[in-house]
This record gives structure tokens, C-alpha cells and sequence, in this order.
């Protein structure tokens, strides 16, 4: 008999003055991951409260404030191990990391237990993943690719439409590209739960997204 993959559920949270995507990813068990948890502290407290979930892991796409800069007083509350890029996590708690008048360099919430690796796989709250390493926007940029259920949480590698900007420390427009053929290769139903903007699919940003036409990723 074949194994039944457990539901997912994602909610998702815009924070903070970018208007970042936060989200919460939890089985029926209510146990939960929270993917870039990038402000408005308070806002993703009540969401883990209301849902009623206990979190399992802090995941991590990349290292930029507007991404990390509640993880601390969230974990405060909340206690769970964090998974984030070597090459993003020398700068991210660093006060090079802000974005003056909007952010302040984040709070340290302690050590980073998990080492992102391209490949690696992790099991958390039953859900099976692969880190896809995705740099260009940063150096230590990731995608989570939940593979039993299809998803894929590009942080600011890809958007519905776009693609990350590459002009910030850091940032490689060829690299990026590089990320963008990776990503290319994905099954066209996937979908795509980016760092800022709308859900989308490999499919259509295929079809739509200029930076993903065959021409753009040579």
C-alpha cells in the first residue's frame, strides 16, 4: 500500500514595510515550520497562537532584514532550530544587515543550528525537503523545495512576474541566472511561495516571466 503524504497547509503573513512574505507551513498535527519570519513580531505570535501549532523550525531563504529581523523574539517565545546559508549568516546579524529609515540591524536569536547545503535533505513537522542552493540576490541564497508536495518557497530568487534584484552587496545577475535555470527544471505545476508578491507555478513564470524565457537563461 502506498504511503499517504501528510496535507499541507501555508499560511501566509505580509510583513514589515517591504512587504515581505512570511509563512507558517503546518501538518494536521499542528505542528509547524515558519519560513522567513521578517517582521511584525507580534502579528506572526498571534498567527502560531490562533492556528494553534507547535513550531518545529525556523527556515530560512536568505539573510536580508527585511527576512530575518523577528526571528529573535519569535524564537524568544517559541524555541526551534534555525536553518539558514553559511554565506548569509556571517552578514545577517550584522550590523551592515539595515535599511535605515525602515530597519535596524536585527537582534541575534542565538546560534544557527542548521548549515543550509545544496541537496541536503531534512525531514521536519513530516514534511520531507531539499535545499536548493539559489544565489544572485545573495551569496547564500536558498529555495525549500517541499518535493512530495510540489512547493517551492523561492525567497527572492523568483516572483510571480520577476526575479530578485542583483544590485545590492552581494548580488550577481549571472549567478542569479544560474539559480533561475535551476529552478527552470522544476515540474511546471510547482508551486511557488516567493518572498514578496502573489503565489505562482514553474509553468506560468515559464510562459510569463521574461527573466525565465529560454533566450534569458543561456
Amino acid at each position: 500500500m502506498a504511503e499517504t503524504v501528510s496535507p499541507i497547509h501555508i499560511e501566509s503573513l505580509v510583513v514589515g514595510p517591504i512587504e515581505s512574505n512570511c509563512y507558517i507551513v503546518h501538518n494536521d498535527r499542528r505542528e509547524a515550520l515558519i519560513v522567513d519570519p521578517g517582521d511584525d513580531a507580534d502579528r506572526i505570535l498571534s498567527a502560531i497562537e490562533r492556528i494553534g501549532v507547535q513550531v518545529h523550525a525556523y527556515l530560512l531563504t536568505h539573510g536580508h532584514i527585511d527576512h530575518v529581523s523577528a526571528l529573535a523574539e519569535v524564537r524568544e517565545r517559541h524555541p526551534a532550530p534555525i536553518g539558514l546559508h553559511p554565506e548569509d549568516a556571517r552578514w545577517a546579524f550584522q550590523p551592515v544587515n539595515q535599511l535605515p529609515p525602515f530597519y535596524s540591524a536585527p537582534r541575534s536569536p542565538g546560534s544557527i543550528e542548521r548549515a543550509w547545503e545544496d541537496g541536503a535533505e531534512w525531514t521536519d513537522a513530516e514534511f520531507p525537503y531539499r535545499i536548493m542552493e539559489t544565489p544572485g540576490h545573495t551569496p547564500g541564497g536558498v529555495s525549500l523545495y517541499f518535493f512530495e508536495h510540489g512547493v517551492l518557497f523561492s525567497g527572492d530568487t523568483l516572483f510571480q512576474g520577476s526575479v530578485g534584484r542583483t544590485d545590492l552587496p552581494g548580488g550577481d545577475p549571472a549567478v542569479l541566472s544560474g539559480s533561475l535555470r535551476k529552478l527552470a527544471q522544476l515540474p511546471n505545476d510547482t508551486r511557488v511561495y516567493p518572498g514578496h508578491g502573489p503565489m505562482t507555478t514553474i509553468g506560468f513564470e515559464k510562459e510569463n516571466n521574461p527573466f525565465l524565457r529560454p533566450g534569458m537563461l543561456k
